[in-house]
């Protein structure tokens, strides 16, 4: 699975390798390793540490920018585990991933966990949660690294269930700006965050579409803005595409997102 993270605003300030990828204002691809036996896209393909490594070598080998590390699966109606179990599937395949010298976030709403893994070195916290849980904003805060802020309407137990908006865009924006300015008053610097408008999380076809039309009216909030669309269940329905032939979908002409 890919991420891209498109560059909107002004040039930031250099703190670490992934903000210098952000000064080139371009789009960078973010290579997504879920260490799962249960997520969405490839649950089970890279379960251990061994498969996962080699996925790492892969990813960074075709030229990803940056490596996403997950350790717990966020499809409709997953399961959570601990804080315990996640790293054990994680910090392995992290530290696997840093010392190829290439950016890497991890990919946790869990304060614990995201503590640990930007103590070996990582420079993204990748959060589906938006840093709402106790105590995580203040770990990103008193660390260096950036942060992905997602929008996720309910939990990925129930999200799919009832997906509802008046208007989705402004939604979507009106709460990536609360948490922005929430992430800014506890300390991170706004040239420290990423927002993720959160396709496929609680958002139906039609929203997700919406998402896409409008993802220019992002641009005001004047940070980067992550799009995570290979693989995902929106490209089956417009393409009819099993989800191992969902990585590479042609864009609309001249959109300002990208696959």
């Amino acid at each position: 699975m890919a991420c891209t993270v498109k560059t909107y605003g002004p040039f930031f300030i250099l703190v670490n390798k992934l903000q210098k990828f952000l000064q080139e204002n371009r789009p960078l691809i973010m290579g997504v390793i879920n260490v799962t036996p249960d997520s969405f896209s490839d649950g089970g393909c890279f379960d251990t540490t061994e498969k996962a490594t080699e996925q790492v070598k892969r990813l960074v080998e075709e030229g990803a920018d940056i490596l996403d590390i997950g350790g717990e699966s966020a499809r409709p109606g997953s399961r959570a585990i601990q804080a315990d179990e996640e790293l054990s599937r994680v910090m392995p395949v992290i530290e696997f991933a840093l010392a190829m010298g290439v950016p890497v976030s991890v990919d946790t709403s869990k304060p614990q966990v995201m503590q640990t893994a930007i103590n070996a070195g990582v420079m993204l916290v990748n959060d589906i949660n938006a840093l709402q849980a106790p105590g995580a904003l203040e770990v990103v805060a008193h660390s260096s690294v950036m942060t992905c802020l997602m929008h996720m309407q309910g939990q990925p137990q129930t999200m799919q269930l009832n997906p509802h908006y008046s208007e989705v865009v402004s939604e979507v924006m009106a709460f990536l700006e609360q948490r922005v300015s929430a992430a800014v008053a506890a300390g991170i610097a706004r040239e420290r965050i990423i927002v993720d408008p959160g396709f496929g999380f609680g958002k139906t076809l039609e929203h997700n579409l919406a998402l896409l039309r409008h993802l220019d009216r992002f641009a005001v909030m004047e940070v980067p803005v992550m799009a995570g669309l290979s693989r995902k269940s929106m490209l089956g329905k417009i393409t009819g595409n099993t989800v191992d032939k969902r990585v590479h979908v042609i864009p609309p002409k001249n959109h300002r997102g990208y696959l």
